[in-house]
């Protein structure tokens, strides 16, 4: 097939999934500005990836393990030339439909930004409520691994945002 033929499809499905694209990006960016880049670089990959992407699997879990290796590479890429280590100066757009965020949320934005990039993705692929199996998939791991890591990541941000509560 030529990319002429793979193109439509292509389109298609990324247009279905485009929320996908905007979550790993709010996840793995710091600024606007950043988002969009890493938006538009996850899109390019995933076009030059296409070719290689087997149908009879579904395209949301093929679509999310490009993503997220995109937006890992981007935060690691960023962290190394910006020369720093700390998270994300700000968390990601959180306005409700009267335009106020919500402070829970935002906290739980807040401390999600500062964990590592493979627990980002894992809680990412949680609060999406997707299934260990895919999850596992996503990722690379096995579903006991996935299980674990979620269970000990779910109390250490329990932990993280009991005290940011306590702070305020």
């Amino acid at each position: 097939m030529t990319s002429d033929d793979l193109r439509p499809r292509f389109l298609a499905l990324l247009r279905e999934h485009h929320k996908i694209v905007l979550k790993v990006a709010s996840v793995y960016a710091r600024g606007r500005q950043d988002r969009s880049d890493l938006a538009q670089e996850i899109a390019i990959q995933l076009w030059r990836s296409f070719p290689r992407y087997d149908p009879e699997r579904r395209f949301s879990t093929w679509m999310y393990r490009v993503a997220l290796n995109v937006g890992i590479s981007f935060a690691r890429r960023e962290r190394v030339r910006d020369g720093r280590i700390e998270p994300r100066a700000e968390p990601p757009d959180l306005a409700d439909d009267a335009g106020e965020p919500d402070e829970r949320l935002a906290r739980l934005h807040a401390v999600i930004a500062g964990l590592a990039e493979l627990d980002r993705a894992l809680i990412l692929l949680y609060l999406e409520e997707r299934p260990h199996s895919e999850i596992a998939a996503i990722l690379g791991i096995s579903e006991t691994n996935v299980a674990t890591k979620l269970g000990r990541l779910k109390q250490r941000l329990r932990g993280q945002l009991a005290a940011t509560a306590t702070e305020t």
